[in-house]
């Protein structure tokens, strides 16, 4: 008998060992008054938990000792040691810093937790987690209304990201406040700055909107991203991914702690090489970060230099629908060296200043240098194409050569931000910010090699346009508590010069300008329910200039205006220890927003034109539930309709070259899908261990905005009638699932050994997120020209992470 109890106490051991225990506590400055938001964290257990709007946390640990750490920005960092033996109670009151912070920084332009905008912000470890190597626009896909795309459909190289429908150039981007967008075209190209999430601290995503931001108005939403901050223990990182496609993540990072009271030094290095779903979709991507802080009683001094080089097989054309159903991972592009290759440096300076104890000030100097080209090769191009006579051998005259060009991009951007913060009652905050910035664009294009004698020298530049940006901002924003309510008011000041070499009235190129005066209105309120929930309306003004492509490709008289967006939004949010949660309506009302319709300009291209009636209105739930202290679910959901009113879309006949409009009343808006769905179901079966199930669906989306409406007397080609790729201008939609894994432990000599693995598309679904059709007629037929951004089919990525 005694053997036997023997026996079944050594069978029942581990799991009497890893009995989960509940810890929960508040979090309190020295006032009492509760601190929501502080970041609770146990190290040797991998957890870590926020305090809700009453400053309450819970985690869930196994039967040891531990330390708990406490950290809150404008406290000195807490730890208390305990020794679990069941559930217990650990209450922290935290001191005030004797040092500043980057506190300034980081809210200056971002939503508070009462703000009565729709926003989502995610930690460091909420990032750490699929950092698996694919780029920002993959870490932020669990996040509401958002779509991503990867060019190469892997996720690493050029992606792209959508929220509520609008595309990266209505999508404002900052890093520290200065802003990411490219200046001319607006988009933002995170393949630019490989592996930034391994050096990010938090980012905010907000829809809408928004609050004032520095550089491009936010015309879907923006991304908020605030690279790293003190740490005060030194570490030494190693983080490494390997999987399919031969993709390979090498990242090394480490860090010197607080030195002396006052300062820090930080860097990271990494690698990514992938060779993509895509035929010949290689991508090699290098990059550095290095940040150096000071810390005063009053001052925070950091300085940031971080640099990104790419080198990418272009798959930007996608893949034709002829040939998707042969073979889904078709590269039109033949010649060797198809690549893009770009560098782009950052340098970043900036200041927190606390001047009085109910001001305090924030300013950064910053700038980025980026040079580089995409080379192609071009077949039996003409030569006047580039500005070139044709050449006479005897009788033969050469009006055509084989070409290889280079097309380059040299460019600065420099400027200021700066924000006060001044809290001259609990009750009332106040902050006063913009910023001051400059851009040079120089664009060129070389021929490199020809296959004929054309009297080309090495290296003759074709052509050369200099463009110039300035972009001055000013806001001032306020939050004033009554009680239970909060009145939120912000308005922004926006000035915009532009030159460019564009078309005359006799389309010649010259250098010419543009100048807008933008002012940009918002107001909301907020009524807390209690310490756990409220509910806020808001509504905003954004205005925001035509890009690059719209000025140089037009005339003065065919020149677009800018755009207007009145943005309504409306929701509830609660907070509690088991469920955090949301949802939000939004009516987003357009004028003069800039599409394409298939119509030319008067010098000939293909234009974006302004349609004076169109609106997104929907609804985005998100929210997660702590089912037990080891079983958790997230989702998101958005139901949408975007609509066009009385919209034309012009179609050419190839037959005499004349365009036929298409006249619709009320039509979708292109890549604008009426349900965005996701899910994450995420449990913990023991210590340091997770295993989730992260799922998306998007319902379908046009690819113009015609709802596949054919011109009156045209009907589809019989050929392509039986290929659902080109008897359609959509994007079917899809229902996609990954599988994460992870497991976290530490050794006397290793702090944290984490592996992990990402099977991506597990049940392997065959599925495109992108694409772009080109119709046209001839007879009585359309033909639809399709292009579709294949995504890949199930594959896996595997990490080891050791932290010192």
């Amino acid at each position: 008998m005694k053997n036997l109890f023997a026996a079944v106490f050594a069978l029942l051991l581990p799991y009497v060992a890893s009995a989960q225990f509940s810890v929960s506590g508040k979090v309190t400055n020295q006032n009492g008054e509760a601190l929501p938001g502080a970041t609770v964290s146990i190290a040797s257990a991998q957890q870590n938990t926020v305090t809700d709007g009453s400053g309450q946390y819970k985690v869930s640990l196994a039967t040891g000792t531990y330390a708990v750490v406490v950290n809150y920005i404008g406290y000195q960092q807490t730890t208390k040691s305990i020794a679990v033996r069941g559930n217990q109670t650990l209450n922290f009151t935290l001191v005030s810093s004797n040092y500043t912070t980057e506190e300034v920084t980081v809210t200056a332009t971002r939503a508070s937790k009462n703000s009565p905008t729709a926003f989502t912000n995610l930690s460091k470890k909420d990032l750490e987690k699929n950092n698996f190597g694919q780029d920002l626009p993959f870490l932020l896909n669990q996040t509401p209304s958002v779509v991503v795309t990867s060019d190469a459909g892997a996720g690493v190289g050029y992606t792209g990201i959508r929220i509520r429908g609008s595309d990266p150039s209505r999508i404002n981007v900052t890093i520290n406040g200065i802003p990411y967008n490219d200046s001319e075209s607006q988009g933002s190209f995170f393949v630019d700055i490989p592996d930034i999430a391994s050096s990010v601290n938090n980012i905010q995503v907000q829809r809408g909107v928004g609050t004032s931001t520095n550089g491009a108005g936010a015309f879907g939403g923006s991304i908020n991203v605030q690279t790293a901050t003190r740490r005060d223990t030194a570490y030494v990182e190693l983080n490494n991914s390997a999987g399919s496609f031969n993709t390979v993540k090498n990242t090394v990072s480490v860090g010197t702690g607080l030195l002396g009271n006052h300062f820090s030094f930080d860097g990271r290095l990494s690698r990514i090489h992938s060779d993509g779903y895509i035929d010949r979709a290689f991508s090699n991507l290098k990059s550095y970060f290095l940040t150096g802080a000071y810390y005063g009683k009053n001052t925070t001094i950091r300085a940031n230099v971080f640099t990104g080089y790419e080198r990418t097989y272009q798959a930007w054309n996608g893949v034709p629908d002829y040939e998707i159903l042969n073979n889904r991972r078709y590269n039109e592009y033949t010649y060797k060296d198809q690549v893009d290759n770009y560098t782009q440096n950052h340098y970043q300076l900036l200041v927190d200043q606390r001047i009085s104890d109910k001001l305090s000030f924030s300013g950064a100097l910053h700038y980025t240098k980026g040079k580089g080209y995409y080379e192609e090769f071009k077949e039996a191009d003409s030569v006047k194409n580039y500005g070139l006579t044709p050449v006479i051998y005897g009788a033969d005259t050469l009006n055509t050569s084989n070409i290889v060009r280079r097309r380059w991009l040299d460019n600065d951007f420099y400027g200021v931000t700066y924000a006060l913060k001044y809290l001259p009652t609990d009750q009332l905050n106040m902050t006063l910010g913009g910023a001051y910035n400059e851009y040079k664009g120089g664009h060129y294009g070389n021929i490199i090699n020809s296959s004929n004698t054309i009297n080309v020298p090495y290296n003759y530049e074709y052509y050369r346009d200099d463009a110039k940006k300035n972009d001055f901002n000013i806001f001032a924003r306020a939050e004033w508590n009554l009680d239970k309510w909060l009145l939120y008011a912000d308005m922004q000041y926006r000035y915009i010069y532009y030159s460019f070499l564009g078309f005359d009235f006799n389309l010649n190129n010259v250098q010419q300008s543009a100048t807008l005066n933008f002012f940009n209105p918002k107001a909301g309120v907020t009524y807390k329910i209690n310490d756990q929930s409220n509910v806020y309306a808001s509504f905003a003004v954004g205005n925001r200039e035509p890009n690059r492509n719209d000025y140089t490709n037009s005339s003065p008289q065919s020149r677009p205006k800018h755009e207007n967006l009145k943005d309504f939004e409306a929701g509830y949010r609660i907070s509690t220890s088991r469920f955090t949660g949301g949802i939000n309506g939004f009516y987003m009302l357009y004028k003069n927003q800039l599409i394409v319709t298939g119509q030319l300009n008067d010098v000939g291209s293909a234009i974006r034109r302004n349609v004076k009636d169109s609106y997104r209105a929907g609804v985005e739930f998100d929210g997660r539930v702590k089912i037990t202290d080891q079983l958790a679910w997230g989702a998101t959901a958005t139901v949408s309709t975007n609509k066009i009113k009385n919209y034309g879309q012009f179609f050419t006949n190839y037959d005499d070259n004349s365009l036929v409009e298409l006249q619709l009343k009320k039509t979708t808006i292109a890549f604008s899908p009426s349900f965005i769905g996701s899910s994450e179901v995420s449990y913990s079966p023991i210590k340091g261990g997770e295993i989730a199930l992260l799922s998306k669906y998007i319902s379908s989306q046009f690819l113009d905005n015609t709802m596949n409406t054919n011109p009156a007397g045209y009907t589809i080609d019989e050929e392509n009638i039986s290929n659902p790729y080109a008897a359609n201008r959509k994007i079917s939609g899809y229902f996609v699932s990954d599988v994460r894994l992870r497991y976290n432990f530490s050794t006397k000599a290793v702090k944290n050994i984490g592996i992990g693995l990402l099977v991506n598309n597990v049940f392997n679904k065959k599925y495109e997120a992108n694409g772009a059709t080109y119709p046209g007629l001839s007879g009585s037929n359309i033909y639809n020209y399709n292009y579709f951004y294949v995504q890949a089919t199930r594959n896996f990525l595997a990490s080891l992470s050791l932290a010192f």
